[in-house]
């Protein structure tokens, strides 16, 4: 199968961006599954249950999330959707779930979002919290979203992971690295995917509000970057039958 995996969707540019191109890019790289990380999707940022809808509709099949999965209260009850997914590392009790899978009959696919926890909020250890994950899953092909800060927390995930799953993919820090491998002959990674929206931005956000911020260190509105927007991804082919990842593409797209 060939999956899209599309860093992080920032505001209303990015989520116009896939619903003016997504169609082309699923057809051109014949895509059978596609993941977006939708935690900035909303206006501002965070999720609603509109910038949700709006993804899934336009051709998002599963939506992870992160830190900013429960920033804004229009949220409302999205969790409870089996494809839209918050940080499995949430303390018991928290709404929603952590991972989903996916049945297309021959074959079965398994999405987990898990969050890092350094210099991020103190969560459930994701290392611990992905040896239950794996020990509850009966299906070879599994990807991971590593929301993380730390490239180093992202790479220890990824060598953690290598043999056990078919790829761990990392979000948070909107900007694409140039590290996709296959570990291990089997696990694809990318320390991150990077980010959909407004190239010309500071992480998608209007660059003199964010300038101003670091300058002043005095509060700032954050508006969200009126300049073209362009998608960055990965592209993975994944062998079904063994859960292999056998190969991994930076996406960028203007």
């Amino acid at each position: 199968m060939n999956l899209l995996f599309i860093g992080d969707v920032v505001g209303r540019s990015g989520c116009d961006f896939i619903r003016s191109n997504l169609y082309r890019i699923k057809k051109e790289y014949s895509i059978d599954f596609t993941i977006a990380n939708g935690e900035n999707s909303a206006p501002g940022n965070g999720i609603t249950s509109a910038s949700a809808q709006e993804l899934l509709e336009y051709g998002i099949d599963v939506i992870t999330t992160g830190n900013h999965a429960f920033r804004r209260k229009e949220t409302g009850n999205i969790f409870e959707q089996s494809n839209i997914l918050r940080p499995a590392n949430y303390p018991d009790g928290c709404v929603g779930n952590g991972y989903g899978i996916y049945d297309f009959g021959k074959y079965s696919i398994a999405v987990v979002n898990l969050m890092g926890t350094a210099f991020m909020e103190a969560l459930d250890n994701p290392f611990s919290c992905i040896d239950r994950i794996l020990s509850e899953t009966d299906t070879p092909n599994i990807i991971v979203d590593f929301h993380a800060e730390a490239t180093s927390e992202k790479k220890a995930m990824g060598h953690y992971l290598t043999g056990k799953v078919s790829a761990v993919l990392g979000t948070h820090t909107h900007v694409q690295t140039a590290d996709e491998i296959i570990l291990g002959g089997h696990t694809g990674y990318i320390t991150d995917a990077g980010m959909t929206g407004p190239e010309l931005s500071v992480l998608g956000v209007n660059s003199e509000d964010a300038i101003n911020k670091q300058k002043y260190k005095t509060p700032v509105c954050f508006r969200e970057s009126e300049n073209p927007a362009f998608l960055n991804a990965v592209v993975l082919e994944i062998d079904t039958k063994l859960g292999i990842c056998t190969k991994i593409n930076r996406l960028v797209i203007r």
